[in-house]
């Protein structure tokens, strides 16, 4: 479903995710793993059609995310660390209009805004304005958006950073409830969520992959807490005996 192969951004000198490939399988939910700064953004934001690699590639559903990317946009649905809302809007009108954005049939559009609403707990708020609702509920209106259109495909990039102990459990018991036949990719930083939510994990750290496994293979013998801090520790270990190794070459110069 999702196949990411030697996937690079350039800004100027600075490489902010280097040649990374990992997958993911249909039904899937993947933990994309690593502290503040790894790389974790940028890629959702390439994978989602949002910012051209500057190299590698990546396919989801069989699409290329460059030669293909309105076939791609098709089978997404994106759920950015600040959700794309407008505050003026009801939740229904807003809904709505979203749904005319991403290509619902006109004769779908109701029942497709009906149907999300009552997915993500939005119905006794949605004729309520965005701006004037809690956290909680935004983040609800971003799930809403992002699978308005019913994509094989959802990204979700922080979806419970800032929310209360309440919410994060609601949110999270949504999230488990939106795999089955779709794909989805679970951004964030927060180990807790990635063990009570993910089948498998990546781990990103310095735009590269640390680690790749399922949830089951990694914390067979150590928590997940563990293996994380493991793998970012020998990135690090790697980098700095690299970086060692350089500086003594260029001294014999």
């Amino acid at each position: 479903m999702i196949e990411v192969h030697e996937l690079t951004k350039r800004y100027g000198d600075r490489e902010a995710v280097k040649g990374i490939t990992f997958s993911a399988d249909r039904g899937q939910v993947l933990g994309f793993l690593g502290p503040n700064g790894a790389g974790k953004t940028t890629t959702m934001r390439m994978l989602t059609g949002f910012l051209p690699p500057s190299s590698g590639t990546a396919r989801i559903a069989g699409f290329d995310i460059f030669a293909q990317s309105a076939e791609v946009r098709r089978r997404i649905g994106y759920l950015p660390e600040n959700p794309p809302l407008y505050p003026d809007m009801t939740v229904r009108s807003y809904l709505t209009f979203v749904a005319k954005l991403k290509g619902v049939e006109r004769g779908k559009v109701k029942s497709a805004c009906e149907d999300v609403i009552a997915r993500t707990g939005l119905g006794h708020v949605a004729g309520r304005m965005l701006g004037h609702l809690s956290k909680g509920y935004k983040q609800r209106a971003g799930l809403a958006q992002a699978l308005i259109h019913d994509p094989e495909v959802l990204v979700l990039d922080e979806p419970t950073i800032g929310l209360d102990p309440r919410q994060i459990i609601e949110i999270r018991q949504l999230i488990k409830t939106l795999s089955g036949d779709r794909t989805v990719i679970l951004s964030t930083h927060i180990l807790p969520e990635v063990a009570q939510v993910c089948d498998k994990v990546v781990i990103i750290n310095d735009g590269r992959i640390a680690c790749e496994d399922t949830i089951a293979n990694l914390t067979r013998e150590a928590s997940l807490e563990e293996v994380f801090l493991r793998h970012i520790s020998a990135d690090a270990a790697a980098e700095e005996r690299a970086a060692h190794a350089l500086a003594e070459a260029e001294a014999e110069l």
